[in-house]
């Protein structure tokens, strides 16, 4: 265990990145109609944020949980200062995450798992449903289609991801899973975020449990944070990428679609380095909630 002033080796965030990556392929469900489609090997992985939907989902999220007083100002001002920092910076420093997370998970524990589904019903139909990207859609479908699984990969709460999956009628959901108790949030993860190389980790552990050739797969991503996942995979697209994606997709020759006009495109970019929108996710990042059951 890291005590406070100590820094997290590497081999310690590998660790929680594995740790975060299978406990996400654990808590993936499979719609059972979609248990066994024709095309088994292959499969599609697609970012959230931004890629299937505008903006970031767990921002709707805590503005919609904040409009319910699931949670008061209070709760989320420890959260802003280092989310803020990473977004504008530009560097996401594990350090920062780490006390962003911490900050911003206290308020979640007593809270149940029923709760937080519930509520995240009612916020997709209010904010969410009408900021998903046609285009984006479009070729989820198209896998679908061809008789392929198409999961979502978020670091997003499992509970969000995986009504985002159902709504869309694709065949899970895998994003950062929390620790309950008996349906009641303790409020600790398990592992770490599912960001950046965890979303790697989680795409090896289905691909193993599904039996995918990762070669025949494919992803999609608008972030440069996404590396490790569209790496993995034999067609890696980018999706209404961001500066530093779009220059490393051109440099291998990947597939590129934006689906933004251009001054949208422009406007996004600015706020995704923005402090104000790194807040809202400094806030949901603390939301990333559902985990390994104890008996």
């Amino acid at each position: 265990m890291t005590r406070p002033g100590q820094h997290r080796t590497p081999s310690d965030l590998r660790r929680r990145s594995a740790l975060a990556g299978e406990a996400a392929a654990a808590s993936a469900e499979v719609e059972v109609a979609l248990a066994t489609p024709p095309d088994a090997t292959s499969a599609a992985f697609f970012d959230v944020d931004n890629t299937v939907m505008q903006g970031a989902s767990i921002f709707h999220l805590a503005k919609g949980l904040y409009k319910r007083k699931f949670f008061t100002t209070r709760d989320i001002v420890g959260a802003m200062y280092k989310q803020a920092w990473f977004r504008v910076v530009g560097k996401e420093d594990p350090e920062h995450i780490e006390d962003a997370r911490n900050s911003a998970l206290g308020f979640i524990a007593g809270h149940t798992v029923a709760e937080l589904e519930e509520l995240g019903e009612e916020i997709f139909d209010e904010v969410m449903a009408h900021r998903i990207w046609p285009g984006t859609r479009a070729l989820a479908q198209m896998h679908l289609d061809r008789g392929q699984r198409v999961w979502l990969v978020t670091a997003a709460p499992i509970e969000i991801a995986s009504i985002i999956a159902r709504r869309l009628g694709l065949t899970g959901a895998l994003g950062t899973v929390s620790e309950h108790r008996d349906g009641v949030y303790t409020g600790k993860l398990v592992g770490d975020l599912l960001h950046g190389p965890a979303k790697a980790e989680a795409v090896r552990a289905i691909a193993e449990r599904e039996g995918l050739d990762l070669a025949r797969c494919s992803a999609y991503s608008d972030s440069i944070n996404d590396l490790p996942m569209l790496s993995l995979v034999g067609d890696p697209v980018a999706i209404n990428p961001d500066p530093a994606l779009r220059a490393h997709a051109r440099a291998q020759g990947w597939r590129i679609r934006d689906y933004r006009t251009g001054r949208k495109a422009a406007r996004i970019g600015l706020l995704t380095g923005a402090a104000a929108g790194a807040t809202a996710g400094g806030i949901a990042a603390g939301l990333a909630v559902r985990g390994r059951r104890h008996g």
